[in-house]
């Protein structure tokens, strides 16, 4: 994992086990118009799964918009990044085209299955990758993971969960369709 950068033509057991050690990745999509917001989300909460070597996905727990969401659905268009906080420097991009999959959908469950202790999520965000890319790293600093905040978890707990993610999640910043009830 040294020099200034390589592409991979697919996840390999190194790239998977860097992935795996990572306590934080972020994640950007963006809408196709241009006085759209480019959206940049950090997660945590190992909720990162490799699926295959060229397929990943990950638990959208919630939060406070729904951007991701709607910009996958408009365009799916993604790529998320790890960064090593700790150890060698080293940053790890994954470009791909995602999908995101409410708990509505029949093939939620068994994704879900993915990220065992997880067992509340808004979607489970699939993506296929088209391009793996690492860089050096050199300009991240370095941080101790001292552990997971609680908060999240416990706001999911105690709320209605489909009523709330429905009334909260029903359009994106830009006006993009967000989540929408199942049609009854």
């Amino acid at each position: 994992m040294e020099g200034m950068g390589k592409i991979y033509d697919a996840l390999d057991d190194r790239l998977i086990r860097f992935i795996e050690e990572q306590r934080l990745f972020f994640v950007a999509t963006a809408p196709m118009s241009e006085q759209g917001h480019i959206n940049l989300s950090p997660k945590g909460h190992d909720t990162f799964a490799v699926l295959d070597s060229k397929t990943v996905a990950y638990l959208d727990l919630g939060g406070s918009g729904i951007e991701t969401h709607a910009h996958l659905k408009e365009n799916g268009r993604i790529t998320v990044m790890f960064c090593a906080f700790a150890g060698k420097p080293y940053i790890l991009r994954l470009y791909g085209r995602g999908e995101s999959i409410p708990f509505t959908d029949d093939r939620f469950s068994g994704l879900m299955e993915k990220f065992p202790g997880q067992d509340r999520a808004r979607n489970v965000v699939r993506i296929d990758v088209h391009r793996i890319q690492d860089s050096c790293g050199w300009g991240v600093p370095q941080y101790a993971f001292d552990g997971d905040r609680d908060q999240l978890i416990k706001y999911h707990a105690a709320k209605s969960y489909s009523e709330w993610v429905y009334k909260k999640n029903a359009e994106s910043l830009d006006g993009l369709p967000g989540l929408q009830p199942p049609e009854a």
